[in-house]
């Protein structure tokens, strides 16, 4: 299928689960607190699925846009309240109740992205000890002395056990001052400190995509050496040896296993050009892969394994089921508390705006999670709800941060804004939103092009 089309169907299937959620949160937390529900819609604009049910008569709707959803409480502002539903009103509720109801929306956000990660870490996870790759010559990296396979041991005063905590510090430290402490230890155990001293290009490398190259090394992965051969294979055949580091596939550039792996996938029982490195010297030899079948495809094969030592920045994290919902809980609060602060500093300038990112740029991350598996596109819902909860907490008046503001002033002067003073806090919201909307879609415009 089209990439195009899978991150559309992506896109509007994420939407459209986070949406529920959100507004599953406002409808059931409503019905809890006695008010009325009319309507409880995914989408906006005309619905082409609709169904009545329940003692009062909820409208229950798909809608024709896919974008959105909503929540109709029955609210005296709106019209004449029935005498039998006298009290139900959303607008005649206890202020409390009020409030409850529109933090329910993105506390359900919270709670879905801490089942979703409880979920992902239930069964165990491979992870990838934050170490460096390679490093560009001339670089930040280059010039604080960081080598080919240096463990990141610490980052300032934190601990680096896994790479999304260590790139939390990264950017944590470089965004304050523009230099990043780092502790490392090297492939003989020996440990010493370096920074990374980036001074005022700190806003810049805060650009989506452009930290790793601005500061000039790549995340650690596997090279693409030999450490075992398979007897009879085609690399043991062609006369490889283990120790030789594949330089490149049909004239393209291998880096790491998974690139050689990824190249290879296609060529199966193909005749390939391999150049390698042996002793400091390259060369090359032309041989013909062999072939071996995942889930039901064909994909080339050289007959080779990883050495030893790359196990060595592997490690498999296990957990009970009351701690994976603890890690669950701690990775949604860290998530959420690294958001704010992000989005803090983009008012303030100290980070780059050009992250804010519109529907083009999320659906093609959902697309790409999509294709990559359930367990990607589950971590991916994950973080799109937490920031979809922490959208809808700014104090905007169209959004439930807003709507909670009007609540507190009207518990505080003991009576509702007035209407004209409602109507501009709309007018403000709406001018706000469609300003947020107008850069994110510009963001993802120049992405495209550049």
């Amino acid at each position: 299928m089209d990439s195009a089309i899978i991150s559309i169907l992506a896109f509007i299937a994420a939407i459209s689960i986070l949406v529920a959620v959100h507004e599953y949160g406002h409808y059931i937390v409503g019905r809890w607190t006695g008010m009325k529900v009319l309507r409880f819609s995914i989408g906006f604009g005309s619905p082409i699925w609709s169904r009545t049910s329940g003692k009062d008569q909820t409208e229950y709707c798909i809608s024709a846009i896919p974008l959105g959803g909503y929540v109709r409480f029955l609210d005296s502002r709106d019209g004449p309240v029935d005498p039998e539903d006298e009290g139900r009103a959303f607008n005649h509720r206890p202020i409390p109740a009020r409030i409850a109801v529109l933090l329910a929306g993105p506390g359900f956000n919270f709670v879905f992205a801490v089942i979703a990660y409880w979920l992902l870490l239930a069964g165990g996870v491979m992870a990838l000890k934050p170490a460096i790759g390679d490093v560009t010559p001339g670089s930040y990296a280059d010039e604080a002395g960081l080598n080919f396979g240096d463990k990141i041991v610490a980052v300032g005063d934190i601990e680096a056990t896994e790479w999304e905590t260590t790139l939390v510090e990264i950017l944590n430290n470089l965004v304050a001052d523009g230099r990043v402490p780092m502790t490392l230890e090297n492939e003989q155990g020996r440990q010493r400190s370096v920074v990374l001293d980036v001074g005022d290009d700190r806003t810049r490398l805060t650009e989506p995509g452009l930290l790793f190259d601005g500061l000039g090394f790549e995340v650690w992965q596997p090279p693409a050496e030999i450490g075992t051969l398979s007897p009879g294979g085609a690399a043991e055949t062609a006369g490889l040896r283990v120790g030789d580091r594949i330089h490149a596939v049909n004239g393209e550039r291998i880096r790491t296993f998974n690139d050689l792996i990824a190249v290879l996938a296609p060529l199966a029982r193909q005749r390939v050009t391999l150049e390698y490195v042996r002793g400091g010297q390259l060369a090359s030899m032309d041989l013909t892969l062999d072939e071996h079948e995942v889930d039901g495809e064909k994909r080339g094969l050289l007959g080779i394994s990883l050495p030893q030592t790359s196990s060595d920045y592997y490690y498999r994290q296990t957990f009970t089921p009351m701690q994976s919902l603890l890690a669950a809980v701690n990775k949604t609060w860290d998530t959420s508390v690294f958001t704010v602060s992000m989005l803090g500093r983009m008012i303030t300038g100290d980070v780059s705006i050009k992250n804010i990112s519109g529907p083009i740029n999320i659906g093609q991350i959902a697309g790409e999670s999509a294709q990559r598996g359930v367990k990607y596109f589950l971590g991916f819902l994950a973080v799109v709800s937490i920031s979809l909860g922490i959208l809808n907490l700014l104090p905007i008046p169209v959004l439930d941060g807003g709507q909670i503001v009007y609540q507190v002033v009207e518990m505080i002067k003991g009576s509702p804004m007035t209407e004209r003073a409602q109507m501009l806090g709309q007018q403000v919201g709406i001018f706000a939103l469609i300003l947020l909307m107008s850069y994110a879609f510009y963001n993802d415009i120049s992405r495209i092009l550049s």
